[in-house]
């Protein structure tokens, strides 16, 4: 059975796939080099990061490798700047394996400690600048660093984590001036704009192999402590050639704009990667602002950018102009575009590929909309099942074998994908964590499939739809309810800025009820009436929220993604929780205030929802 009403997508046919394959030929040259570059690639051979930078600055010296702020460094400077980090960290016995935890805001400097880390076959321990306290002190002994390099802006924030510094740690400083107590500066490694000499490439990057570590990536941390995903050379390496030049189709002469964080893949991996392997220039921004968007994208003279889904929809909710179809952009590249809002921010800012992905930082697989339809997160290549899942139980379905089983094509389930020679599970740090990810004997005896924690439906020609996360999706009134999809009719409500689904325990009932938390636009006031009415004539009768609370901001993570977690465990009792609240008891009447003695009634088991 479906979850959720109506289809996340539309689904794929035939005749939109054989348009889109027309309007594409052109590109096919490029994307047949692309799919070669990847199908060369081998866990054994000694393909780098490192490597491919050393390779680009000797082809592309002159030309811009990073933008920032007004700055600019061409392949020959920036390559240089990294050699003389990758020799400091050398001289204090950073080697083959070790781990560099890197704590920054983005800038030049983060990307520059990057490359010359990985240049010394060590990993790039990638800290959340935004942690504070017990889960950045919890981050920095998971990565176990040899030593830290921390930017000046976030000097603060590690003092939270270690008011004081562990006996025998090593924390390098970047900054200006004399550095905080207890860090030393990082020697000889002064930003290398127009700098005329070029230190000769660091000789242990050609040893390096593709299969080797290159970063630790932690999870987005919606619910839990983090967790630090491995990410090697060979997974980065087949991002660039895969989605950078197969799916992007980028060239050398594009200008690819990143507002996001750099301690995240979509930056460090997605974009970085579609860059370096094309020879192309990357402009870094310090942060998303939906203000400032367009104009950092059109002062870089930028032809493609990265987005998160919550980034469209902030910058869909700004005013519309006269300047919103004057820039360079011929191809956006993200996930979490909801279906909703697709073909309007489409129309609107006149772009004619989105490239919608899906993947994870500790996954094995990538669909990537390379034929840009609409509405979907694309197609993949490599061995995949959508199986049976219970909601309710949070397991997937086996039958009396043990074994599970697909689903029907238009139906949603649980996304798993198979462990393989050629697709490996590189996991986390944490080899509890690890195993818990694996599921076994799935369909024989001995077979091996990754959990992508992802509810999804396939809508035909091996393309999917994202419909909700495992532990999201509620079950009320025996049916499935997918937050996401109810979250796509709120979106739709007058007044609404951003709504939150998700699903509390009501005593004396089944399931979970679905609640709704809403931030409304500035001057807008919540209708519960035509709210009650509208959502009833969007969703299934049993996916209509029950209750609604009214709050000024969700709290979200550096990629904007809201955390629930809280929101969940405060349910909906009036006396504890100080927001506006409602309930829907009538739908003829609409949604009315959450009353103390309402309350009681549902609590006492009077009042049955």
């Amino acid at each position: 059975m479906a979850i959720g009403g109506k289809p996340a997508s539309d689904k794929v046919g035939l005749l939109a796939v054989g348009r889109a394959a027309l309007r594409l030929a052109p590109a096919a040259p490029r994307a047949l080099r692309a799919a070669l570059n990847v199908a060369l690639l081998n866990s054994e051979s000694t393909q780098s990061i490192g490597q491919l930078l050393d390779l680009q600055a000797q082809k592309y010296p002159d030309k811009d490798c990073l933008l920032f702020e007004g700055l600019r460094w061409n392949y020959r400077d920036f390559n240089a700047w990294a050699n003389r980090i990758a020799r400091a960290l050398q001289a204090r016995g950073v080697g083959h394996g070790d781990t560099v935890g890197l704590l920054f805001d983005n800038c030049p400097d983060l990307l520059a400690c990057v490359a010359a880390t990985v240049k010394l076959g060590a990993v790039a321990g990638m800290l959340n600048p935004n942690q504070r306290g017990e889960v950045l002190r919890h981050s920095v002994e998971v990565i176990k660093p040899h030593l830290l390099i921390v930017g000046d802006d976030c000097v603060a924030a590690l003092q939270t984590a270690f008011p004081k510094k562990p006996r025998g740690a090593i924390w390098f400083w970047v900054g200006s001036g004399n550095p905080p107590i207890g860090f030393e500066s990082l020697p000889d490694t002064v930003s290398s704009v127009g700098a005329g000499s070029t230190p000769s490439n660091i000789s242990v990057t050609r040893q390096i192999k593709a299969s080797d570590p290159c970063y630790l990536i932690f999870t987005s941390g919606t619910t839990g402590m983090p967790k630090a995903a491995v990410m090697t050379h060979l997974r980065w390496l087949k991002s660039g050639y895969g989605i950078g030049q197969m799916a992007m189709r980028l060239r050398a002469d594009d200008v690819f704009y990143c507002p996001l964080p750099f301690y995240h893949n979509s930056a460090l991996t997605l974009c970085w990667s579609a860059v370096l392997t094309t020879g192309a220039t990357l402009a870094m921004a310090r942060k998303f602002s939906a203000s400032k968007f367009w104009d950092e994208i059109r002062s870089a003279r930028a032809t493609a950018f990265v987005y998160i889904g919550e980034l469209c929809r902030y910058l869909l909710a700004r005013p519309p102009s006269a300047m919103d179809k004057t820039h360079n952009i011929r191809v956006m590249i993200g996930n979490g575009l909801r279906a909703e809002i697709w073909d309007e921010f489409q129309a609107r800012f006149g772009i004619a590929h989105i490239c919608e992905f899906y993947g994870s930082s500790e996954g094995n697989l990538v669909f990537i909309n390379a034929l840009g339809l609409s509405r979907t997160a694309g197609f993949s290549a490599q061995t995949y099942a959508i199986v049976a899942f219970d909601t309710q139980i949070e397991q997937a379905l086996r039958d009396r074998r043990g074994f599970m089983h697909r689903v029907p094509r238009g139906e949603s389930g649980l996304l798993i994908t198979e462990v393989t020679e050629s697709s490996p599970f590189d996991g986390y740090t944490d080899a509890t964590a690890n195993e818990a990810k694996l599921l076994r004997d799935v369909f024989e005896r001995g077979d091996i499939w990754i959990n992508s924690g992802d509810l999804v439906r396939e809508q035909g020609f091996r393309h999917i739809a994202f419909v909700d996360r495992v532990g999201d999706t509620f079950r009320w009134k025996g049916e499935n309810v997918a937050t996401t999809e109810v979250e796509g009719a709120l979106g739709t409500l007058d007044g609404v800025e951003q709504g939150s689904v998700y699903g509390v325990s009501v005593p004396h009932a089944d399931g979970r009820a679905g609640m709704a938390a809403l931030v409304m636009n500035a001057g807008a006031k919540f209708n519960p009436r035509t709210a009650a009415q509208h959502l009833t004539q969007a969703l299934p009768a049993y996916a209509v929220p029950i209750f609604i609370r009214l709050i000024s901001a969700h709290e979200t993570t550096a990629t904007f993604k809201i955390r629930k977690v809280d929101l969940k465990q405060q349910g909906f009792n009036p006396t504890t929780i100080r927001d506006p609240l409602f309930i829907l008891r009538d739908k003829q009447k609409g949604y009315e205030p959450l009353t103390a003695t309402i309350y009681d009634e549902v609590v006492q088991g009077k009042l049955r929802l």
